[in-house]
């Protein structure tokens, strides 16, 4: 299933969740425009990515970061490998992170994303501890805006695209089922790379950004506000018509959840 958007409006711009996606976009131009000055495509992810053999041993192997040690954990959620890699995070990020902002608040969310990304990060480096290979991408900071996702609006439903063959199918799905096949799947895939399956996704920096989101959200939005996602009336979700994205507005400047 390929998620659209979800049922779930916004108060408020999501000032910081469209900041991130344009930060994502403007380092992946970049990746497209290299080589710059002897930096290649290769060596810019070594530079940025984060390596857990630098983490665990605290020393930078080369090529050298563009950035101190420490900071790699960060830049490393800036950077994506390919077309694919950065359109899909992005399409995950603006469904559910732009409700996550709304129930947090801007600065809050901000440090939410970081710190989901960071733990997924080290749940990565905890499996790999010699790995020389960077771990690159957004996907475990967003893997955290959706275990937060899960917790803040329990009963959200999400339009996906459903391909059955040939034909292809729009469905609403309750958001908890969307994200816990997501999370099983990832928890199958980790433990098949465990198992010594070759894998060159790191599984585990999306399992340690799922469960950081689901605890972290705790801390981050008080319990009165995740009361209200969980248990306000019926009218806090908007039942979009099934197709909306390819039918004429009905007094709506923007699809649910946008």
């Amino acid at each position: 299933m390929i998620p659209l958007y979800d049922n779930v409006p916004t108060r408020r711009f999501p000032v910081v969740t469209w900041s991130i996606i344009a930060v994502n976009v403007v380092f992946f131009i970049f990746e497209l425009v290299l080589p710059i000055n002897g930096i290649g495509l290769e060596s810019f992810i070594y530079r940025t990515g984060v390596t857990p053999y630098e983490l665990r041993h605290l020393v930078d192997v080369p090529p050298p970061d563009l950035v101190p040690l420490w900071l790699t954990p960060f830049t490393s959620l800036f950077v994506h490998g390919g077309f694919l890699h950065i359109i899909f995070n992005m399409l995950f990020f603006w469904i559910f992170g732009n409700n996550v902002e709304d129930a947090m608040g801007r600065l809050k969310f901000l440090a939410f994303y970081l710190a989901c990304g960071l733990a997924a990060d080290l749940s990565q480096a905890v499996i790999d501890l010699d790995g020389r290979v960077p771990t690159i991408g957004a996907s475990g900071a967003i893997a955290g805006v959706m275990g937060a996702y899960i917790v803040l609006y329990p009963r959200a439903k999400v339009l996906s695209v459903l391909p059955i063959f040939v034909f292809i199918q729009f469905i609403w799905v309750p958001a908890w089922v969307l994200l816990l096949i997501w999370f099983v799947l990832q928890l199958i895939s980790g433990l098949d790379a465990l198992g010594g399956q070759a894998v060159d996704v790191a599984y585990f920096a999306h399992i340690g950004g799922f469960t950081a989101g689901l605890a972290l959200v705790f801390l981050f939005v008080p319990a009165a506000r995740r009361r209200r996602g969980g248990a306000a009336p019926d009218d806090l979700y908007e039942e979009a018509d099934l197709l909306a994205p390819f039918a004429p507005s009905r007094g709506r400047s923007s699809p649910p959840g946008s």
